[in-house]
C-alpha cells in the first residue's frame, strides 16, 4: 500500500496550488545555501516519457550573460507591445512581465531532443512529449519552491535562438523556459494578470468536453 493523504493534507495541497502563482516582483536577498540544489532534486522526481529525464538546466550567474538575456527580453517585449493597439496596448505597457533585474537565481531550462536515456520509448510518434516532460518538471519545481516560500517566475518573452546562442549550449537542446527564483516582495492568491485587469481566470468546466 502506498501512503494515504488525509483531508488536512488535501486541503493544504489545494492551497499550495492556489498560492503557487507566477512571481515577477522579487527581493534581492539570496536564497539559503543548498536550497536551490534541494529544489532541483525534488523537481527531478517529475515523470518523463520513457523515463528519459530530458531536462537540461543552466544556472545563469555571469553578469554578462544575464545582461544579454535582459537585452533579448527588451527587444522581444517591444515587439510584443507593438502587436496590440488602443487600450490593450496601454494595459500591456503597464504590466511587469519579468523579474530578471532582481531575482537572485536564474535558470534557463532546455529540452534535450536526442537523449540516449529512455531509448526512444514513447516518443516515436509524439517526439514533443520530451518537451512536455520538461514542462512537467518545471511545474514540480514551481510547487517545491512555493513550499519553501520561494517565488518562481517564467519569462517567456524571449527569442529562443538568441537565448541558445547567449548561453552556448549543445545544438540538440531546445529552449523551453527562463525561470527566475527568489523571495517575493509580496504574495497573492490571485494571479497578477487578473489583479491588473489583463485576463480573469475562467471556470474549469468550460474546458472539459464529453464525447
Amino acid at each position: 500500500m502506498g501512503p494515504e493523504f488525509d483531508e488536512a493534507f488535501r486541503t493544504q495541497f489545494e492551497q499550495l496550488l492556489k498560492w503557487r502563482r507566477d512571481v515577477r516582483r522579487f527581493r534581492a536577498a539570496p536564497l539559503p545555501s543548498g536550497l536551490v540544489d534541494d529544489l532541483l532534486r525534488l523537481a527531478d522526481l517529475a515523470p518523463s516519457v520513457g523515463n528519459s529525464q530530458p531536462w537540461r538546466i543552466v544556472r545563469v550567474e555571469q553578469a554578462e550573460r544575464r545582461a544579454e538575456i535582459r537585452r533579448i527580453f527588451e527587444d522581444e517585449n517591444i515587439r510584443a507591445e507593438s502587436s496590440y493597439s488602443g487600450e490593450r496596448a496601454e494595459a500591456y505597457a503597464k504590466l511587469k512581465l519579468a523579474g530578471i533585474d532582481v531575482a537572485p537565481v536564474q535558470l534557463a531550462v532546455f529540452c534535450d531532443t536526442a537523449p540516449e536515456q529512455g531509448h526512444g520509448l514513447g516518443r516515436a510518434t509524439m517526439p514533443e512529449t520530451l518537451c512536455y516532460s520538461v514542462v512537467g518538471m518545471i511545474q514540480t519545481l514551481w510547487l517545491a519552491a512555493r513550499l519553501h516560500g520561494v517565488g518562481l517566475g517564467w519569462v517567456s518573452i524571449l527569442d529562443p535562438a538568441r537565448v541558445h546562442a547567449a548561453l552556448d549550449v549543445p545544438e540538440a537542446w531546445k529552449f523551453v523556459a527562463y525561470l527566475c527564483l527568489g523571495y517575493p516582495v509580496e504574495s497573492h492568491e490571485d494571479p497578477e494578470l487578473e489583479r491588473f485587469g489583463w485576463q480573469e481566470r475562467t471556470a474549469a468546466d468550460g474546458r472539459v468536453l464529453l464525447r
